[in-house]
């Protein structure tokens, strides 16, 4: 009986061993993917960032190109700098 007793011993600390492998693989493995992917979020958030830039230029030329865009300007200048003191700062 205690050949069956120390016999076991060994056996179960090693498949203890292959559970806590399996399961630290497994969580690697999802820690990693979702690294991963918001990686891709943030190279494909900067490309929306930099196309947004591009149509703003865009627009601006466009304002600028229109006839009485100045008096538009400076109507729309004064009306930002009025929104701009309602905001509390933090």
């Amino acid at each position: 009986m205690n050949e069956l007793a120390a016999n076991s011993g060994p056996l179960v600390s090693y498949g203890l061993l292959v559970i806590i492998l399996i399961v630290a693989f497994i969580a690697w493995f999802f820690v990693n993917r979702a690294s991963v992917r918001a990686g891709e979020q943030i190279r494909l958030l900067e490309s929306l960032l930099e196309e947004q830039k591009k149509q703003n230029q865009l627009l601006r030329r466009l304002i600028e190109m229109q006839p009485g865009a100045e008096s538009k300007k400076t109507e729309d200048d004064r009306e930002k700098r009025d929104f701009i003191r309602l905001i509390p700062e933090r």
